[in-house]
């Protein structure tokens, strides 16, 4: 891949999904209602550090659920990948992202740490006898990721906070079921803190560019990750990523990618990029329409589907 045709695919993608009105902002967490709509930035970061942007970066929307991501890579590099499938579960669920049906049916197992029960007890797994050094082991990992400190939006997580009864029932159930590992009150709290951090476009390529390094940032080198951790979470992003249409995303993209309500996304590919967009409208899923359009024209453009395979 060529500057000029990096260059390129992103002006094109741009243009061609600027004007797009689909979509409506996450109005179920009310600061998330009121975040500008028109909203649009793409980043492209390279495995060799470099940088592409295009629109706006300057915004900052809160992470949401593209936090759950590093927070599995964190508990995976901590416990080994075994743990995750003993505790948690690797299984897409076919169901919202916030199921209690999803818990119920198989009494806590068969879920995967992408979806809000799987996350919550990923947060409790998190080492650290307290939730404020669980906590600060998630802030780190975020930090590392994408190479700079980065802050609570703390109207969204005192929004998000006030009103997660659903959350706290979930892991409730999941604790009746042995499959909550420290407080549950707590670390959902937690989890609602992590999912408050404020990110711009580039920071999420550069948190996708170090999956897609390996587990090494791109930009600071930093070995975030080893690479058997980043080859286990890239394979839940391809499964359970962009929640109900995890599928439909994998067939028509190829890479693994991870949505949040707050309106961003990000896709790997693996050896060559991390990209990721901002567009806050969402579709029925949960998924920024914008950013996926966004997104699979790059990929597309650049041929970087990893299943499109040339014959020798």
């Amino acid at each position: 891949m060529s500057k000029a045709s990096i260059e390129s695919a992103m002006d094109k993608a741009y243009t061609n999904n600027k004007d797009v009105k689909e979509g409506k902002n996450a109005d179920y967490i009310k600061e998330l209602a009121a975040v500008d709509p028109n909203i649009f930035g793409i980043a492209l970061v390279t495995t060799d550090g470099q940088v592409y942007t295009k629109g706006d970066i300057s915004s900052r929307v809160s992470i949401q659920s593209i936090s759950k991501v590093f927070t599995l890579a964190r508990i995976i590099e901590e416990l080994g990948p075994k743990a995750i499938m003993d505790k948690i579960g690797v299984d897409a669920t076919g169901l919202r992202f916030n199921s209690i049906v999803a818990v119920e049916e198989h009494k806590g197992k068969e879920i995967n740490p992408l979806v809000n029960p799987g996350a919550i007890a990923a947060v409790s797994l998190i080492s650290g006898t307290d939730s404020a050094t669980k906590w600060r082991h998630i802030r780190e990992i975020h930090d590392e990721f994408a190479g700079e400190r980065l802050e609570v939006n703390m109207p969204v997580y005192i929004s998000e906070a006030g009103d997660n009864l659903r959350n706290q029932a979930i892991a409730h159930l999941l604790l009746a079921y042995g499959r909550m590992y420290f407080d549950p009150v707590q670390s959902t709290d937690v989890y609602t803190k992590q999912c408050a951090l404020n990110v711009n476009a580039k920071d999420l390529a550069v948190m996708a560019a170090t999956l897609a390094n390996g587990g090494k940032n791109p930009v600071t080198k930093k070995v975030v990750v080893s690479p058997s951790t980043t080859a286990s979470t890239l394979a839940v992003m391809a499964t359970a990523g962009l929640y109900d249409d995890s599928g439909q995303w994998l067939y028509i993209v190829g890479c693994p990618g991870k949505s949040g309500v707050g309106g961003g996304l990000i896709a790997v590919c693996p050896g060559k990029f991390g990209i990721a967009a901002i567009a806050p409208p969402l579709d029925d899923a949960g998924n920024s329409v914008k950013a996926q359009k966004a997104i699979a024209d790059v990929v597309n453009a650049l041929r970087a589907n990893p299943y499109m395979i040339q014959p020798k």
